[in-house]
């Protein structure tokens, strides 16, 4: 349990720092859910002009929730992964573009092989801008989507933000072949080529 609470302080240390950052620069936060945030990662890494993609929990009741608690249902969380970035070198159009091809938007309450509230697809927006460019994104999907089902995928106003535990933080780095093994056999590869095509992850 001690060394639980060491972790979360921990944790809680870094988000600060980072809020500070943020704050005495003009660096900017966004916020996603697209199902399991190790997959979601990823993808954000690679993009120049982003500083940090962390992993955790928004949009629920549950103050501090666990890693357990989230994935059992029944906190209102849904996995996440906010990212900080410089909108000098990358715009939030940019990354509204990445996050729509690293899911599945047709997909209600579940993502892939993950099923429940807890891995539903969100736009957590912070400002009035992101709030209208999350919009325009969604409608323009939903003009030139190749798919026939509706999207789904959820715009609501950004809450705390909790990060995860640290054993969950670039999952995809400490541990490749779990990872990739993981997002063979939820068939998310598979799924994002069928909506997306070559455009799949990007």
């Amino acid at each position: 349990m001690r060394t639980f609470i060491i972790a979360m302080m921990g944790l809680s240390v870094i988000l600060i720092a980072i809020n500070i950052v943020i704050a005495a620069t003009n660096l900017e936060k966004a916020t996603f859910a697209g199902g399991c945030f190790w997959c979601m990662e990823h993808p954000f890494d690679e993009i120049p002009g982003v500083v940090s993609v962390t992993s955790g929990y928004t949009g629920g009741r549950e103050k501090n929730p666990t890693y357990e608690e989230v994935s059992a249902g029944g906190t209102g969380h849904a996995e996440s992964v906010q990212v900080v970035y410089d909108p000098a070198k990358v715009t939030y159009e940019q990354l509204l573009n990445v996050f729509w091809h690293n899911i599945d938007p047709t997909a209600k309450d579940r993502q892939f092989c993950d099923t429940g509230h807890q891995y539903r697809s969100a736009i957590f927006y912070h400002n009035e801008g992101q709030y209208k460019l999350a919009l325009q994104s969604k409608a323009l999907l939903e003009k030139n989507k190749t798919f026939k089902e509706p999207v789904v995928t959820e715009i609501v106003q950004a809450a705390e933000f909790y990060p995860a535990e640290d054993y969950h933080q670039q999952y995809y780095k400490k541990n490749p072949i779990r990872y990739k093994f993981y997002r063979t056999t939820c068939g998310r590869d598979r799924r994002l080529k069928e909506l997306w095509g070559s455009a799949a992850g990007h």
